[in-house]
């Protein structure tokens, strides 16, 4: 889980800088992303990845589905929000997959849960300016805000998957199902992307596979909020990043807000 959480930093932070470099299309990014998944699957897992349990188990279909368009909302909110504002909203998703956990698998939330949930609501509030009288949620906001969501979903399937499917077939589902919806969009814009953007574009795929890949591992071992409370450092991890290298910033309430939303998190994960 922490090399997942490494992985999916470097990746959040090399896709701000291919959008900084050259204006490519999302939808092409994320094509990029599926193609190398399957590569990495074919290359890891080739006898235990169950092509055929896509098309046939309901659950893999909705696994792919909404985490094929999780990734390419992620991809879309790093390059209209920036990668720190956009990170710190997707990661909600822990109090929300705590939240659907208790719907769907029957885990109970104990009242202390609802304080951390309480704690990064608030601070969902302050870093969207949702209190604020001259400025006002955005509308990448509220689509960040739907990728928390369907991330939330993901990782509660991803728990129900292990008991009958492979990581590898858990993993393939959103590389497939994501092909499916990316590939005639970015097919319907062409670019002509210069060889240093190839070579980003490259790199950002290895290492969203790389850490999917580990990410879906550890959960077959690793408690929702456990695996969840590791991933939290890619949060600050992209925060940093992206005031070093490409100078984005907060203002105080939405500084605030960040860290309402990284400490409630964090309380949600570790209560778990």
């Amino acid at each position: 889980m922490l090399v997942s959480a490494a992985a999916f930093t470097a990746n959040i932070l090399i896709i701000r800088a291919l959008g900084r470099y050259h204006a490519v299309n999302v939808w092409l990014i994320s094509c990029a992303r599926f193609v190398i998944g399957l590569g990495i699957i074919y290359a890891i897992y080739p006898r235990e990845f169950a092509p055929r349990n896509l098309f046939t188990n309901r659950k893999l279909v909705g696994r792919g589905l909404v985490g094929g368009l999780g990734v390419y909302g992620t991809y879309l909110t790093v390059v209209e929000l920036g990668a720190g504002r956009a990170i710190l909203i997707g990661n909600t998703y822990v109090v929300f997959a705590a939240f659907m956990a208790a719907f769907w698998l029957g885990e109970k939330l104990r009242p202390v849960f609802v304080v951390g949930a309480v704690i990064t609501f608030a601070g969902l509030a302050l870093l969207t300016n949702v209190f604020a009288s001259d400025a006002h949620p955005r509308f990448y906001d509220l689509v960040a805000l739907a990728v928390a969501l369907a991330s939330a979903y993901v990782v509660v399937t991803i728990r129900q998957l292990h008991d009958t499917e492979h990581t590898s077939t858990i993993f393939g589902a959103q590389c497939v199902y994501g092909l499916i919806i990316c590939a005639v969009p970015a097919a319907f814009h062409p670019e002509s992307i210069p060889p240093f953007g190839w070579f980003l574009l490259l790199v950002a795929s290895l290492t969203a596979g790389l850490g999917q890949i580990t990410m879906t591992r550890a959960f077959r071992d690793l408690p929702a909020g456990e695996g969840s409370l590791w991933q939290m450092l890619v949060p600050p991890g992209v925060a940093l990043g992206g005031w070093l290298f490409f100078a984005e910033h907060f203002s105080t309430t939405e500084l605030v807000g960040a860290a309402l939303i990284l400490a409630g998190t964090a309380w949600s994960a570790i209560r778990r």
